[in-house]
């Protein structure tokens, strides 16, 4: 099984930390750095085959994870001369992609399935399955509706449930076959342009444990609770760190 690991943004959004780390090699819990945590799961769920698309200070995520050998992987890398967005990079290299493939960001925590994710995919038959995390946020307003200057429905401080991308999803080598390579193409681009063609997306409900560490709130989150989660993400056998 092979991934492709979206690991060359800048974190703009996590400076300072991202100043002198690229983001994925940025600490949790000041014991793994993020990408270690995902590439020992990848392993410890069979996959055999990672490819990096890196940018943002590549070097130094080239010198951390070497060939992978040490995680029990495979690992090559694909290296932007020009920001090519987060699907952009797979159209260079979709001659060395299997049929269908993971593609996942490189700043993610979670307790996925990322097997059975695959699987999923390669049975449906979408195009594209998409990982989904229900978030829920209340609103603190009252929440209006109007039209023109009337008032035409009313909600006190509302609850809203809605299901967001997680980062992660399966994808086809066909789905990506119509697009020039060098393009700067983006997640939101590829949804859009399957919608627009009658291709639908398939989601992948999930409901575990989800973090997206994009900002420094997310940052602080993920390392005030590492400790309780540990057991949880890195598989049996990860060596102990203080």
């Amino acid at each position: 099984m092979h991934v492709v690991i979206m690991a060359g943004g800048a974190g703009v959004r996590l400076r300072p930390y991202t100043s002198t780390l690229p983001k994925p090699l940025v600490p949790i819990g000041e014991s793994y750095a993020i990408l270690e945590i995902v590439l020992r799961q990848l392993a410890d769920r069979g996959f055999t085959h990672v490819t990096l698309a890196i940018n943002h200070l590549g070097a130094l995520i080239r010198a951390f994870v070497g060939d992978g050998s040490r995680f029990g992987l495979n690992v090559d890398y694909v290296e932007e001369d020009k920001p090519l967005s987060t699907i952009g990079p797979l159209f260079g290299i979709r001659h060395r992609l299997p049929e269908h493939f993971l593609v996942m960001n490189g700043d993610v925590l979670t307790d996925l399935d990322y097997a059975d994710l695959l699987a999923t995919h390669a049975r449906s038959g979408a195009p594209l399955t998409v990982a989904t995390y229900r978030r829920t946020v209340k609103i603190d307003f009252g929440v209006l509706e109007l039209a023109g200057d009337k008032i035409t429905s009313f909600a006190e401080k509302p609850v809203l449930h809605y299901r967001v991308s997680m980062g992660v999803y399966g994808l086809s080598r066909d789905t990506i076959a119509r697009y020039p390579v060098g393009q700067p193409f983006g997640f939101d681009q590829l949804v859009l342009d399957l919608l627009g063609r009658g291709e639908p997306p398939a989601g992948y409900e999930f409901d575990g444990y989800w973090l997206d560490i994009g900002r420094p709130e997310d940052y602080d989150e993920a390392n005030r609770c590492f400790a309780d989660v540990r057991d949880m993400l890195l598989p049996v056998g990860a060596p102990a760190r203080a």
